[in-house]
């Protein structure tokens, strides 16, 4: 009866997939070259799971003895967004990458959002930074009560409000609106919430981000453990990525902290199953804003935290660390980067000091997982559950 704790440090990851040119990340090494840019990493926790055989990481040398498996893994999916990374790790291969709008959204689409939710017309509609472009259009949104919308290099509809102008219900509402239009050849891999507060100069976005996602296609890594009569818990953004589906339990988190401590307190609550966390700092904080120091920084707040968390693991529990894409913060793009991401795998029932390899697909971690809880088979993966015994 196997609990399975899968750890997804959002935008993390290990260095350029051989077809990172084509999507602008020739060079890209999230872990490697944030350790660079600050001097070294201090991640004695992830040091020991083996994270330092993957890739150079200043600060984190490889070892010859680890406290279980380790490995990366390529995204064999198109894209280098959270969907696609997270729905590659279900099992889910995305043959074509969800649109994207670097010039703004059609005007058939804006006239069709403005007419249905009633308003004059829109702010924005452009790619941009959220604080940055709340800051310069906050102000004239004060005074008309227009939404300000805006995407990114993700395939994301983003709907910025005032909460103050306008209540979090009609901004939800704006969204629930947004996800009907958004269909068939605009389908949009999210619709997000992005309420905030404050005065000119010195505007805050809240935590009552809210998305809404595509429904992922079927059957899943989630829907196999719920028909074998397993839990799904989820916490943080995993419940909006899947669309709250094959989900037993949602726990909310807005850090890592939160996910962390949110993480360590259902555990013992489950009796077999899944407990599937996203930590999003160094995709949402830091890796956008390009500052590696905080990235850095957020690394080693989780590596304290791991030790709490393996000191709890009973004799069937396993801790899976992965990534679902990079965010390197230290190049000029403040995007997602195509990159391996980290696999580590520990636990009492886990082989020590072995390499899992270069794994073809995320979906790799999925399928393992699918076997370990004796699941049907997901239709895209290769397991590794053969290699993790002692």
């Amino acid at each position: 009866m196997y609990r399975i704790l899968l750890l997804v440090l959002d935008g993390v990851g290990v260095g350029a997939l051989p077809d990172a040119a084509g999507y602008g990340d020739s060079g890209s090494n999230s872990l490697a070259n944030t350790a660079a840019a600050v001097g070294g990493l201090s991640l004695p926790t992830l040091a020991s799971l083996g994270l330092g055989n993957i890739t150079t990481i200043q600060g984190v040398p490889p070892r010859n003895q680890t406290q279980g498996c380790w490995g990366r893994m390529a995204e064999l999916s198109h894209g280098k967004d959270s969907i696609a990374g997270h729905w590659e790790i279900a099992g889910i291969y995305s043959a074509h990458p969800q649109p994207t709008y670097p010039h703004g959204f059609p005007a058939e689409v804006i006239a069709a959002f403005t007419t249905a939710i009633g308003v004059g017309g829109i702010l924005g509609n452009r790619p941009a930074s959220g604080t940055v472009i709340i800051e310069e259009l906050g102000p004239l949104h004060l005074t008309t009560g227009w939404p300000i919308v805006y995407t990114s290099a993700d395939s994301v509809f983003q709907i910025a409000a005032h909460e103050d102008i306008v209540p979090l219900a009609t901004l939800y509402q704006w969204c629930t609106t947004a996800r009907k239009i958004l269909q068939g050849p605009h389908a949009v891999g999210r619709v997000i919430a992005r309420p905030f507060s404050g005065n000119p100069g010195s505007f805050l976005r809240t935590p009552h981000r809210h998305d809404w996602a595509l429904s992922p296609p079927h059957p899943n890594l989630l829907d196999r453990v719920l028909e074998a009569g397993h839990e799904v818990v989820a916490v943080g953004k995993i419940n909006d990525l899947f669309n709250g589906e094959s989900i037993t339990r949602a726990l909310p988190a807005h850090t890592n902290a939160e996910a962390l401590r949110a993480a360590r307190e259902v555990f013992p609550t489950v009796a077999s199953g899944l407990i599937f966390v996203n930590c999003i700092e160094f995709d949402q904080i830091y890796g956008h804003r390009n500052d590696p120091q905080g990235y850095a920084q957020a690394l080693e707040a989780v590596d304290a935290v791991l030790p709490v968390i393996l000191a709890t693991l009973r004799a069937t529990d396993i801790l899976m660390i992965v990534g679902d894409h990079g965010v390197d913060p230290t190049t000029p793009s403040t995007d997602h980067s195509r990159e391996y991401v980290p696999l580590l795998v520990t636990g009492p029932c886990i082989r020590h000091s072995h390499s899992l390899g270069t794994r073809s697909t995320f979906a790799d971690a999925g399928q393992t997982i699918a076997s370990l809880l004796n699941t049907l088979p997901l239709a895209c993966g290769a397991s590794f559950a053969s290699e993790l015994s002692p």
